[in-house]
């Protein structure tokens, strides 16, 4: 081969000029911290007994604003094995750990739903102190100004569930909204 190669101190071989200095490829574009996180976090959180790392970031979510502010979750532990049925550890203000008490079954309730699965059996309260979560610094999108196609509103306003038919008209909305384009 007739061509300049490289060694490693990037000298070339042969006496040639105008020969290319090699370049490394680069990953590609730098990435947002927060899509790095969870990667980073992952390894920490499972030696803590969490499988989803979002149950930590979500809770607010998962159980209200309300309850979030007194408590957290510490760690979930399933029987050896398995992944359902497991118990979850929670840290309480003392001064809120009866209230907490009471709203056991709704809080397994949600969890549940969150997980999608009966992850959770039994909640086991500790009290300690509890970091409020912070406020959200992103800014709430602006309701769709567009109206609901008809078709789809009548259908929308028999559902009980006000979360889900929130959803569903969202999703109506961008349906509409590609058929438009």
């Amino acid at each position: 081969m007739a061509a300049a190669t490289m060694e490693r101190d990037d000298k070339p071989k042969s006496g040639k000029a105008g020969s290319r200095r090699y370049e490394r490829p680069r990953g590609g574009p730098a990435k947002a911290i927060s899509d790095l996180t969870p990667q980073v976090g992952r390894a920490a959180f499972r030696r803590f007994g969490f499988i989803q790392s979002s149950i930590v970031t979500r809770w607010p979510e998962i159980v209200g604003a309300t309850h979030a502010k007194v408590c957290s979750p510490e760690a979930i532990r399933f029987p050896p094995g398995e992944k359902a049925d497991g118990i979850l550890q929670l840290v309480v203000t003392p001064a809120h750990a009866p209230l907490i008490q009471h709203v056991i079954p709704e809080i397994i309730e949600r969890v549940n739903r969150f997980f999608g699965y009966k992850a959770v059996a039994r909640i086991k309260l500790r009290q300690g102190a509890v970091n409020p979560p912070r406020a959200e610094e992103r800014p709430k999108a602006p309701p769709s100004l567009k109206p609901i196609p008809m078709e789809l509103g009548e259908s929308l306003r028999d559902i009980g569930d006000p979360e889900l038919r929130t959803v569903l008209e969202s999703l109506a909305r961008t349906i509409a909204a590609q058929e438009d384009e």
